[in-house]
């Protein structure tokens, strides 16, 4: 950021879909101190850097210890002894460009401390924080105070005496289309749709005809009285209401009032509960770091790890403070484990806590969100070990080595155990990034038995920078998993890692197939599409390998731990095509800009990529005709007269360019077809006045009345769709273009616009049922010979022996010098105006076009956090839902909600329980034996478990169903006959689908796992 106002939307575009332009320009002129490098301190550091704000300067008197690089992932073992805050530099500077970071390496004091808006505490004393809380409370400087002890971190927030919260949780304002209004006191406002307004909610109207005295009533508080309706008020006296409208939410600003670290010390009440059955442990934790700090003030040291007499001591304490705070129920356990385990700095809860930390920086800089008033407590303790007997003292003892942090938690045995593991991880994104920093400082696979396999497709993006930490400027154009690995060999080198560029699905099982999964130890995916999600659950499922899961939405996230026999899978699930808005609401009936997007989309690929493709296809292939053919009349219309109009010139009827200016020409026909003439056509179907069979205007509701565009060249979004349009056309065909909006404005003059009447023969559908019952029914004479004219001007050989291979287009939607999103803003908001929808600006329509999920670096960060404590646990082994968590945060709001995950679903077979991870497993050809046929198969699932098969698939192709000349065949060989397809040699598990003759009514039943080792 080179000044205020001027924001860098390539870098920061995923994150301005959360924050938003005016939050981040108020964020870019705030100065943030960071008080200690450890590893919580950098982690809080790091997001805050990413997130733009105008300076960060980190302080550390102390020098790098050997417990440090358990978590801190930018000190090196060579930085031993070393300065924290000067050795983490380069690396802090490094990350975003825009923000000036420098180091402070003395101690702090009241002077440096008012030089900034925010200063944040971590490491650091009760004294210090209640001395410097109090001077930052009366100056009027935000304050925050993080912390981690072990497996238990504490959060606190002081914003001021009033602290303006000018957004509360970061959502879209609602809004509904108003169906009607009543001349009442109150008014009563009908909706189409449900709406999602609050009782005291303030709105306001638009686009209302008749009525029009809502449009200057300026902010109404609505009454809710029903899903659909609400009040406003007195309505009796204005005119009457006649259609359409648009109602909006208005977000309201708050004032919060926070106290200084002294009185809230002493006030419950100001702490937020995440864990719901923890409420006695996090009020027992409030006592116990306070407690701590008088240990250590005391001690001069920190309780020697699994020390009893330490925790004696510590328990004492809590009692003595409790005394005063008169808890009903105390926690002694947690206080105990907390003395046990103090020593220790885990990675995973300081990616945990600093994520939160650093998402109230943000807070504190930009108004934007809800605060966290004032306390937070969160702890993992079930990650310990849960039998009654401990190894002994010796095994949590430092030995001068880089996981000294995590073995004063967990043992030298367990850190082993680590290093052994075998993990293949899934995506090298945001979430990937934080994991694989995760992995290396846990040292997960980082032994001589260990490895990491990362895969993912992707190719680094500018974008990316601001939240997927690994890479930098230099890395762009390179591959995310390939960079991220030597990213984090960087931070330890003893990383045994492997990346891939495989996407992850059918296509890739000959790489990732039952052995690469047989020699798993688990799986993380931190991917962010539905399918993969579920595809890569369901290998999990069938290999039997555990599956740790995470995903964002801006400030929201998610984590779900999936584990054999124990929880439920995480799919598969209701696709999220879900949401798919009607065809024929982007057809003829849009009402929001959601669907002016989804229209322009379509266009898009529908012209410069469908069309393009089609056409390479006939040139190629001399079957494309016949299998298009086969496809129903109505789509081979469409399809084989795109492919002929442009193998055609435009001079002899096609569409086919032959210069710049027949690109330009097509652009203007086809703004006026779009913009103008279809209009026209759909008013003349359904006339401004029509009503519908129950009495009410047709044109009402959801159902917007358009009106036609008048082409105007001075019309600054009339040239842009003709300018990206032109551009694109002409790429199509391999014709160079031109942004000369004067050349391309004298060509204009001369083109040529065809007269257009509307026609009483043109049906349109109201529904998408209409559209497929009309696409099915059988095609008339007209379009019959339509058809077999295309057909006989497709079969010329001249067409094809003058036709030029064209060049389709892959929508991308980051590059804003190659026409796409011109085109996408353009189409849309041209088509809004048509509809009398509100526009949207570029930032905004390239979201919903490209379909962008928000995201931000806070919330990655405490995702990845949680999920590596679940993989804490699942390398220990637990065999108890009670001990796993899923988590569900939204850091807008700090609402982080813990809790169990379900158990799988049962369901019986012939009277006996199963569940999604059973499977009957069957060798079928193992060492030296032959394999089994299929009646060898039939015979062993009857005495092992007594199941008479009567049918048999293999995904869709049926195998059996009681044929006896199938039995002798050998089961490879019955899959091979049915499915006219070789089993390929990488495929050593076939999964078959059994019926069987006791139950033939199931609806499931577990698989038979047939292995061909």
């Amino acid at each position: 950021m080179s000044g205020v106002g001027e924001i860098d939307e390539g870098f920061y575009s995923r994150q301005l879909y959360v924050l938003g332009h005016d939050a981040m320009q108020r964020m870019a002129t705030a100065n943030v101190l960071i008080a200690g490098m450890r590893g919580l301190g950098v982690e809080v550091a790091k997001n805050v850097i990413l997130s733009g704000v105008k300076s960060v300067t980190v302080q550390d008197e102390g020098d790098t210890e050997w417990t440090d690089l358990s978590s801190q992932f930018f000190l090196k073992e060579a930085n031993i002894g070393q300065n924290r805050a000067e050795c983490s530099l380069k690396q802090l500077s490094a990350l975003n460009p825009h923000v000036h970071v420098s180091p402070h390496t003395e101690p702090l004091d009241e002077e440096l401390l008012l030089k900034f808006q925010v200063v944040v505490l971590t490491d650091s004393s009760l004294d210090a924080q209640k001395r410097f809380g109090k001077l930052c409370h009366s100056h009027g400087v935000k304050f925050i105070v993080a912390d981690t002890k072990g497996l238990c971190g504490q959060l606190f927030c002081d914003f001021g005496e009033e602290f303006e919260v000018l957004d509360q949780n970061g959502a879209m304002p609602e809004s509904a289309m108003i169906q009607s209004v009543s001349k009442s006191n109150p008014g009563v406002v009908c909706t189409d749709e449900k709406h999602m307004f609050a009782a005291g909610t303030k709105v306001y109207f638009s686009d209302v005809q008749g009525m029009t005295e809502l449009h200057s009533i300026g902010p109404v508080e609505i009454t809710v009285q029903g899903p659909y309706s609400f009040g406003i008020g007195d309505t009796s006296a204005f005119s009457e209401y006649e259609r359409g409208g648009v109602v909006t939410e208005i977000k309201q600003p708050c004032m919060l009032r926070f106290k200084p670290l002294s009185e809230a010390l002493l006030d419950f009440e100001l702490l937020n509960m995440n864990d719901y059955g923890k409420e006695a442990r996090h009020k027992t934790l409030h006592l116990a770091f306070q407690a701590l700090h008088s240990f250590v003030k005391k001690e001069q040291r920190l309780p020697h790890t699994q020390c009893q007499s330490d925790a004696d001591v510590l328990v004492a304490m809590v009692r003595e403070l409790n005394a005063v705070a008169q808890l009903e129920q105390l926690d002694e356990a947690a206080v105990r484990n907390l003395s046990y385990t103090a020593r220790g700095d885990l990675a995973p809860l300081n990616a945990f806590i600093g994520g939160l930390a650093a998402q109230e920086v943000i807070k504190a800089c930009s108004g934007k969100f809800t605060p966290l008033q004032q306390w937070l407590y969160f702890d993992a303790l079930e990650c310990l070990p849960q039998e009654e007997s401990q190894p002994a003292v010796s095994f949590f003892s430092t030995k001068g080595t880089r996981y000294d942090g995590q073995i004063a938690v967990f043992g030298s045995a367990y850190q082993e155990k680590l290093e052994r593991q075998k993990y293949f991880l899934v995506g090298a994104g945001a979430i990937g990034c934080e994991l694989l920093k995760n992995f290396a400082l846990m040292g997960l696979g980082a032994g001589e038995k260990g490895q990491i396999t990362v895969t993912d497709m992707d190719f680094i993006e500018r974008s990316n920078l601001n939240r997927q930490f690994l890479f930098r400027s230099e890395d762009i154009g390179k591959p995310k998993s390939e960079v991220a690995a030597k990213a984090v060999r960087e931070i330890n080198p003893r990383m045994r890692i492997t990346a891939h560029q495989n996407r992850l699905d059918a296509d890739s099982e000959e790489v990732y197939g039952y052995d690469f999964f047989m020699g798993l130890n688990g799986v993380a995916a931190a991917l962010d599409n539905w399918e993969a999600r579920v595809y890569l659950d369901g290998r999990c499922v069938q290999h039997q390998k555990p599956l740790l899961e995470g995903g964002t939405q801006g400030s929201a996230g998610n984590t779900q731990v999936v584990l054999p026999h124990l929880t439920k899978s995480y799919g598969p699930a209701e696709s999220s095509s879900n949401g798919a808005i009607p065809l024929c609401t982007l057809k003829n009936f849009p009402h929001r800009i959601e669907h002016t997007l989804q229209w322009a989309r379509d266009q898009f690929e529908g012209l410069f990529k469908q069309t393009p493709e089609n056409v390479n296809l006939f040139l190629s292939d001399s079957s494309f005709v016949e299998q298009t053919l086969g496809h129903g009349d109505a789509e081979a219309l469409e399809v084989l007269g795109g492919v002929w109009c442009s193998l055609e010139d435009m001079g002899t009827g096609g569409k086919r360019p032959t210069n710049w200016e027949d690109c330009v020409s097509w652009a203007r026909c086809r703004w006026e077809t779009l913009y103008n003439n279809d209009i026209k056509q759909l008013l003349h179907c359904f006339p401004p006045k029509q009503m519908t069979s129950t009495g009410l205007p047709f044109w009402s509701g959801s159902k917007r009345q358009p009106h036609p565009l008048t082409f105007d060249p001075s019309n600054k979004t009339h040239m842009e769709y003709v300018v990206a349009a032109a551009n694109l056309y002409g790429h199509i065909y391999g014709i160079q273009g031109t942004r000369d909006r004067a050349s391309i404005r004298t060509i204009l003059e001369a083109v040529q616009i065809p007269s257009f009447t509307p026609s009483s023969s043109v049906k349109i559908h109201l529904t998408d049922t209409e559209m497929q019952e009309s696409k099915e029914n059988e095609s008339d004479d007209a379009e019959k010979a339509r058809l077999d004219e295309l057909k006989g001007k497709l079969a010329s050989p001249s067409l094809k022996s003058s036709a030029a291979r064209m060049n389709p287009i892959d929508f991308e939607k980051d590059d804003d010098s190659n026409f796409h999103m011109d085109y996408i803003v353009a189409a849309s908001n041209l088509r809004a105006e048509n509809y009398d929808i509100p526009p949207e600006d570029r930032l905004q329509s390239k979201r919903i076009a490209g379909r962008i999920i928000p995201a931000i670096a806070t919330t990655t960060a405490a995702v990845a956090g949680l999920m590596c404590l679940e993989l804490y646990k699942v390398v220990l082994g637990h065999q108890d839902t009670k001990f796993y968590r899923s988590a569900f945060i939204n850091l807008a709001i700090q609402r982080i909600v813990m809790c169990q995950p379900n158990q799988p679903r049962k369901f019986k077979v012939a009277g006996e329980p199963y569940t999604l991870w059973d499977g009957f497993l069957v060798e079928g050809r193992g060492g030296d034996q032959p394999e089994m046929t299929l009646g060898d198969l039939l015979e062993y699932i009857k005495v092992k478990y007594s199941l008479t098969i009567c049918g048999l698939f293999y995904g869709k192709a049926l195998l059996y169903s009681g044929q006896e000349e199938k039995l002798q065949l050998r089961v490879s060989d019955l899959v091979r006959m049915v499915t006219k397809a070789d089993v390929p040699p990488h495929v050593k598990m076939l999964e078959l689908v059994p019926s069987f003759a006791e139950d033939e009514d199931c609806e499931e039943v577990p698989p038979i796992r047939y292995l061909l080792l």
